[in-house]
């Protein structure tokens, strides 16, 4: 694999954006909310569909006490209820009792968003289990792309269209071919800055439901990954209560040199997200109630996840009357406190950073090495010089410290080039690492007592360019 083709892939303006918002959140409410089913069976009565106590403004109070900073809603599910009143099937909220039929949870749920400074994104599930045309080809594409005409013009900016690749029709049931890169024109003609997820060539799904990251995200991959097919190949296609804690044991490594080795294909930016949910099912149902994961658990991923190079999107089912249960907005609020906690420990007053040489241009530029202390998205990056073959970065704190994790950030809008990192403290190595790209947070096991941290760049696909080097207090 040719050096510089590998380092010099880059994101578009929309995926950096998008991988800076990090975490946020999934609400998947609708028919199955209603009759407490996991994928429903289509032609369900609306009358089903009544929240009494409906209040968008509840989930975004739950959403944005967790620091998520957007929120995608399942605007139609597998049965093929939708959430607004489509222009193009009765099988919607307009044929409901709620708000005597003039209700809109789309519309309430993105202007709930935006009062509360979140972005929103939406999910229109390719698969439709209500639809007549589904399975003829052109006509229910005519039909899909109508109804994402109207989500993309009618409820402002959107930041992700999520396109799911699940479908359980089985061996006899009807099989549509859908139209794709129809769908990705729609997109990015009404909506340019929106990435398109999972079904999608801007966001890569981690390939679990379980919360599981790889130990070395990659986001430079062979390009065939984005192919929908094999996506839809991988997602869930039956309803049996046990995908959504899979993880696969094979693809653990995607993008490394190693796997790399002897691909002389295309390749593409395509990174990572990593997706579950706060309960065992997608939907609410109150017999998992006591099943909500802990904000300990969360955190977890949420280090691991938006810690190794991917974004963190979890769901949250709201239940039948409209709101966030109770146990939920407990978790959320739990895993705010423990990133919020995390985020005050990081060390930067009194620190010392040395840098092993900057090259030319980052001196010219101003470049100073205290930078590397800032996580802003404006913040200079720091490149060495072409001579320096092991490139460092030293933190002297000025007094031992008991370290408990680091935080490492390349600036991938030149893409994604460290191979490798090795961490000192004192000279004494504590941790070796692969990949970084977006972020790393490199946690220890055991607090570190040290009063200088060292992370040395052995091996690179071109000279490394770090955005960010900050050490957590245990």
């Amino acid at each position: 694999m040719n050096e510089d083709y590998l380092a010099n892939i880059r994101p578009a303006h929309r995926q950096l954006a998008w991988q800076r918002m990090e975490m946020y959140a999934f609400t998947h409410f609708g028919m199955n909310t209603m009759t407490d089913r996991e994928w429903g069976l289509g032609h369900e009565d609306p009358a089903l569909f009544n929240p009494t106590d409906f209040d968008a403004d509840q989930w975004m109070e739950a959403i944005k006490a967790a620091g998520m900073t957007g929120v995608i809603l399942t605007c139609k599910h597998h049965d093929g209820f939708c959430l607004w009143p489509s222009a193009y099937t009765k099988h919607s909220v307009a044929s409901s009792p709620w708000k005597d039929g003039k209700g809109d949870v789309v519309r309430e749920v993105s202007d709930a968003a935006r009062r509360h400074g979140l972005k929103f994104g939406v999910y229109l599930s390719p698969w439709d289990r209500t639809e007549a045309t589904y399975g003829s080809g052109k006509a229910y594409d005519d039909y899909y792309v109508n109804q994402l005409v109207e989500l993309l013009t009618h409820y402002g900016p959107i930041f992700s269209v999520w396109l799911d690749g699940a479908c359980g029709e089985g061996p006899n049931g009807k099989r549509q071919q859908y139209d794709w890169q129809r769908y990705y024109n729609v997109v990015r003609a009404l909506q340019p800055e929106a990435v398109i997820s999972v079904s999608g060539p801007d966001v890569r799904w981690c390939g679990n439901e379980a919360g599981h990251t790889r130990e070395n995200e990659w986001s430079v991959v062979p390009e065939r990954l984005r192919s929908a097919e094999l996506t839809a190949a991988k997602s869930q296609q039956a309803d049996d209560g046990e995908f959504s804690r899979l993880v696969r044991s094979d693809e653990e490594d995607l993008g490394s040199r190693k796997a790399l080795a002897g691909y002389d294909g295309p390749l593409a930016w395509y990174p990572s997200e990593v997706n579950t949910s706060t309960r065992p099912g997608w939907f609410y149902h109150a017999n998992e109630d006591a099943q909500v994961r802990t904000p300990e658990e969360l955190f977890d991923i949420w280090a691991s996840s938006v810690g190794g190079n991917a974004t963190f999107l979890l769901n949250i089912p709201p239940a039948p009357a409209g709101r966030i249960a109770e146990a939920d907005v407990k978790a959320l609020a739990g895993l705010g406190r423990l990133i919020a906690d995390f985020k005050s420990r990081e060390i930067t007053d009194g620190v010392t950073v040395t840098v092993s040489s900057t090259c030319r241009r980052c001196a010219a530029a101003g470049f100073e090495p205290s930078a590397l202390l800032s996580t802003a998205a404006d913040s200079a990056s720091w490149r060495p010089t072409c001579h320096d073959m092991t490139p460092r970065v030293t933190l002297d704190f000025g007094r031992p410290r008991r370290i408990g994790a680091l935080i490492l950030r390349e600036d991938i809008a030149v893409g994604q080039r460290i191979d490798m990192v090795d961490v000192y403290a004192d000279e004494q190595q504590i941790a070796h690492k692969e990949s970084v790209g977006y972020q790393r947070i490199i946690r220890f096991d055991t607090p570190v007592r040290t009063s200088q941290i060292t992370v040395r760049i052995p091996e690179y696909r071109l000279r490394p360019q770090l955005a960010s080097v900050i050490a957590v207090e245990a």
